[in-house]
């Protein structure tokens, strides 16, 4: 999900559990009378707004948070927002209306004891054609660690990583195209430590120990390039989204450790009727590096019903399904699936076993004016049921 999906998310979900949210005629669509929050969202779309934030993730047990958003419009840039947006008639003025920038300060303590503090920035720049996405934070965090692909460790170990991390995107419109291409940064100075071994250290080899309790920094500098057709920001229905990324991380710009990041998402809608739809995810990351690479510095497979950094590997690939049908103009059910493989070398991948998850969810359209909808997705993986508040599409 993207960071500006999650924020709107944030902004919306205090508001479903509010008794008063379908009392108020600013939550009820015109259209339909039903519960909407499309004036809400289009009459408070700049200023300052305090967010819950919920985590639901099992890697770190849940946890709760807070966020502060900050959206920066010109008067002239709000007056046109809040007049396309106020437009009963205009459903689909999602579909050309430019976002807002946003910059938001937050912090988060989860039930394993981690917790996380920081900020970052989302800028539209020159109508649209340049965007830049950015932040930073330091984080202590407490994650169970279990091996690397098929190097699996007889159990989980608990690592802390306290880290301050710095990751920065800008991105160039190529004509008028839906290509967009930029340089990219990622930094992290973290302190990675083993906080309880047991009796199984021993047991761990002995060129996999130094990744798991070191000083490291990892700087790397690297472009990417985008293609991106969606019919909606927020909820697609038809259309692709492609993203390659190549970081260089050598020592040049910073980093202890020298090796190369391939990352590839591809993301595909396609609506087949007013009421079905189906969308396929296909990602894959490998890592180039002559030596083991600390845990938060490893690509893991990244899919509903899985724990963050359950599975990991320097190669990692995975592919999800999903099929939707819209009930009505509000409700949606959905059903997917997903299998992912995470190998410890290039070439035993296609040995190493396969990680499938699946589960069901729904989705109500929340903001009809910005064809943004909410909802739950339930998931079953190889050893969780994860349950998740979702905005818009997962991806």
């Amino acid at each position: 999900m993207t960071l500006l999906k999650k924020i709107v998310a944030l902004i919306l979900l205090p508001l479903l559990s509010s008794s008063a949210f379908a009392a108020s005629g600013i939550f009820t669509d015109k259209l339909d009378g039903n519960l909407d929050a499309s004036r809400y969202l289009s009459e408070n779309a700049y200023g300052f707004l305090p967010v819950p934030i919920i985590i639901t993730d099992p890697a770190v047990d849940g946890g709760l948070g807070m966020m502060g958003l900050f959206f920066h419009e010109s008067e002239e840039e709000q007056a046109a927002r809040l007049k396309t947006m106020q437009d009963e008639s205009n459903d689909k003025a999602s579909h050309s209306l430019m976002p807002p920038s946003i910059s938001a300060a937050f912090g988060a303590y989860t039930g394993n004891d981690s917790y996380f503090i920081g900020g970052g920035h989302l800028g539209f720049f020159n109508k649209g054609s340049i965007r830049y996405m950015g932040g930073g934070g330091y984080g202590d965090i407490n994650l169970n660690f279990y091996g690397f692909g098929d190097l699996a460790l007889p159990s989980p170990l608990k690592i802390n990583t306290q880290a301050t991390a710095i990751m920065q995107t800008l991105k160039f419109k190529l004509g008028d195209s839906a290509f967009y291409f930029g340089p990219m940064h990622r930094y992290v100075d973290a302190q990675v430590s083993i906080v309880n071994s047991g009796n199984i250290m021993s047991k761990i080899p002995s060129d996999l120990r130094p990744a798991l309790s070191t000083n490291i920094v990892t700087s790397g500098a690297g472009l990417t390039l985008e293609y991106d057709s969606r019919d909606n920001f927020f909820s697609p229905t038809d259309g692709l989204k492609y993203e390659l990324n190549y970081l260089w991380f050598d020592d040049v710009i910073g980093s202890d450790v020298d090796y190369t990041l391939t990352e590839l998402t591809a993301l595909n809608y396609f609506k087949i009727t007013d009421h079905w739809r189906t969308a396929i995810r296909v990602e894959a990351n490998y890592v180039d590096s002559e030596q083991i690479l600390p845990p938060y510095a490893t690509p893991y497979i990244s899919m509903r019903g899985i724990p963050a950094a359950r599975y990991q590997g320097q190669s990692v690939a995975l592919s999800e399904l999903e099929v939707a049908y819209r009930i009505n103009l509000r409700w949606e059910l959905s059903a997917f699936a997903g299998i992912g493989k995470a190998s410890d070398s290039f070439s035993d991948f296609s040995d190493s076993d396969s990680r499938v998850s699946k589960g069901a969810g729904f989705r109500y359209l929340i903001a009809r004016r910005y064809d943004f909808n909410m909802g739950i997705d339930i998931a079953k993986g190889p050893e969780d049921t994860v349950f998740y508040i979702q905005a818009g599409s997962a991806w």
